[in-house]
């Protein structure tokens, strides 16, 4: 089987690392890749969201099978293009594509098929916008409408910063059209997790739970950002919760899809708020999480071809149960100076020949590139490094002996990833 997947960060290294484990497939490409991705895959020179030259290459190379990693190629309608051309492609419909690349119409969704998420108001005018934040208060939270890079949540606990977000947003334009429209919601308080499952389109798989760190310091503080690390399994998720959200939230979305004649194929990705009240849907994305991604992919046993092929054939229903390594996986980012803000690029990664001859560490690259025979910096997250470990807090140790042994310039990683699901493990022990 000759496989293309597309993009270029540490979610897509997780999934060309876990593709090339299938004796199914015989070789992948990537596009456009990273120096990492390159050791596993040959890189592709085409931008992700260059559609018709992903297509053009995709036929010349008489490519199988195509997997879809980030978001935008999605909400551009790559799988219906390329499926109209008789190419497999893992991922959602332009039209499905919305649940994440309009906040809105994903709220619209929610509130059709009543699943549970924050109260919610949408606004297309910065004073109406303005207004009702004055007269709802503060903590409360503003939404950038369209697809932002994980930058475009801002949860203000003044009354100051929750306006200055509404004009950043939508009269400066922070965003681009992304912040035409805006959605202001009430503050929730909990715990987070993140839940993905593969569809198709009407049966589904469940991936193990994980939990993200969006912020960019320790203790859950500072700017939200594409993701600090994550972890897998997340202990708050219970088998009984686990249940709880299959039943009020992933199957009423998928059902009620499909009842209305439109099919989820792909993963979806349900962002969860762990309230007083039960869990509630912050955000639905319409891909594999980063770096969710790297902390669940490699505990899953099961090959990552059959699954994806299922989805796309509508066979999940007689698929059955993955299987998962009895692990547990952390994955802690090192991301430039300065993210996620202005970073300086090009700046050399010492120590990843150090933490290759590491026993149960992944290194898996996000912002970096191969220059003059070495790996340099090119993004503001740079690398997941990645632990497995018989019990979160040995999966903790592994990850952070190898990121003491990686430096660059600048290099910035938060020191307290798994410190929540290592709390809750000793609190039930001791109960």
């Amino acid at each position: 089987m000759q496989v293309l997947v597309i993009g270029s960060g540490g979610r897509e290294h997780a999934l060309v690392w876990k593709l090339a484990q299938s004796p199914r497939v015989k070789k992948i490409w990537c596009a456009p890749g990273n120096g990492g991705i390159a050791r596993h895959a040959e890189l592709v020179p085409i931008k992700a969201e260059d559609i018709e030259g992903l297509l053009k290459f995709s036929k010349d190379n008489k490519i199988d099978l195509v997997v879809v990693g980030p978001e935008r190629p999605l909400a551009l309608g790559i799988v219906d293009r390329f499926q109209a051309e008789g190419i497999k492609t893992f991922g959602p419909t332009r039209e499905l594509a919305r649940m994440e690349s309009s906040k809105a119409f994903s709220k619209e969704l929610m509130k059709k098929f009543k699943v549970p998420t924050a109260e919610f108001k949408i606004f297309k005018d910065s004073q109406q916008a303005k207004d009702y934040i004055r007269t709802k208060g503060t903590p409360i939270v503003i939404k950038a409408d369209g697809l932002a890079f994980g930058k475009g949540v801002i949860v203000a606990k003044e009354k100051e910063e929750a306006l200055g977000a509404v004009s950043n947003i939508m009269d400066f334009k922070l965003f681009g059209n992304s912040g035409d429209s805006l959605i202001i919601e009430e503050c929730l308080e909990g715990e987070e997790a993140s839940i993905l499952v593969v569809s198709d389109g009407r049966d589904y798989v469940c991936l193990a739970p994980s939990q993200d760190h969006k912020r960019i310091y320790d203790d859950d503080k500072g700017p939200n950002t594409g993701g600090m690390g994550a972890y897998s399994p997340a202990p708050i998720v219970t088998d009984e919760l686990f249940s709880r959200i299959n039943e009020e939230i992933i199957s009423p979305i998928i059902k009620g899809l499909a009842d209305e004649g439109q099919f989820y194929r792909g993963v979806l990705y349900a962002g969860l708020m762990l309230t007083k009240e039960g869990p509630k849907v912050l955000e639905f994305n319409v891909r594999f999480g980063d770096p969710e991604a790297q902390a669940i992919l490699p505990r899953l046993k099961t090959d990552l071809v059959d699954v994806i092929e299922a989805s796309i054939d509508g066979n999940l229903g007689s698929f059955g149960a993955l299987e998962w390594r009895q692990e547990s996986c952390v994955c802690v980012v090192a991301a430039s100076g300065g993210y996620p803000g202005d970073y300086k690029k090009g700046l050399e990664i010492r120590g990843l020949e150090e933490v290759d001859a590491l026993r149960d560490v992944i290194v898996f690259h996000a912002g970096t590139r191969l220059e003059d025979g070495k790996i340099v910096t090119d993004g503001g997250r740079v690398l997941g490094i990645t632990g497995l470990g018989e019990g979160i807090e040995n999966a903790i140790n592994k990850a952070y002996n190898a990121v003491s042994k990686v430096s660059f310039e600048g290099m910035y990683y938060r020191k307290d990833i798994g410190a929540k699901a290592l709390a809750l493990e000793h609190a039930r022990i001791k109960v």
